[in-house]
């Protein structure tokens, strides 16, 4: 029987990063333009936000406009042992996910230092057999399709038989597009059209009824 291939995001999908880690990441991204760039407080959010919202993220602008070196922005504003200290999800994570069948890859739009250093602290490292990290999809980030493109061409594996578990639904619109099935974590009600499945946490996976059935029967 064909199983799934699951691709989780990290941030927000397998840990809280929203309350005290993505604001010590904040912060630290402000503190570094200030230092490299000279800038105020003010005018290095500004500078955030513009590239944010021109590139997708603020270290290609940095890299474009700045010649920022990418690998030392990101070790500096993602202090890991501080921000492991910060590490919360949810009690059992590491047994809901084994529970799940199917081979499984995390896809994250942090470095790999980040992304390794909170697989780790959180136990669940071994269950994912291949781990992408921002400098692994050559720093296009999530929602660009070009890094999703590039994990099924190297799994060799068809998109109708991948699950992407995602809390942003901008990167759950490219993976519908791409042909994958989605999962949305997050507490809302409603449930937009590209989202297959909306579960308010890793545990809750099990329960919905098309991913126990497998690929095959699932597009029956």
């Amino acid at each position: 029987m064909a199983e799934w291939l699951w691709i989780f995001d990290l941030d927000n999908t397998l840990h809280d990063a929203g309350s005290q880690i993505f604001p010590r990441i904040s912060l630290e991204m402000s503190r570094y333009l200030q230092r490299h760039l000279g800038l105020d407080e003010q005018g290095a959010q500004a500078l955030r936000d513009r590239y944010w919202k021109h590139y997708g993220a603020t270290l290609r602008g940095l890299i474009r406009h700045h010649g920022v070196d990418s690998a030392h922005f990101l070790r500096e504003t993602h202090p890991l042992h501080e921000l492991l200290d910060c590490l919360q999800h949810e009690p059992g994570l590491p047994r809901h996910l084994a529970r799940l069948r199917g081979r499984k890859v995390l896809f994250s739009n942090a470095p790999r230092h980040y992304v390794d250093g909170i697989l780790q602290r959180a136990g669940i490292e071994r269950q994912f057999e291949s781990v992408w990290g921002i400098e692994d999809v050559r720093l296009q980030p999530k929602p660009a399709p070009s890094g999703y493109r590039r994990i099924m061409q190297q799994l060799a594996v068809s998109p109708g038989s991948m699950i992407m578990v995602e809390d942003s639904l901008d990167n759950l619109r490219t993976a519908k597009r791409l042909g994958m099935r989605t999962v949305w974590i997050s507490r809302a009600r409603h449930r937009p059209a590209f989202v297959d499945a909306v579960v308010r946490n890793i545990a809750a996976l099990t329960r919905v009824g098309w991913v126990r059935r497998g690929p095959q029967e699932a597009s029956c």
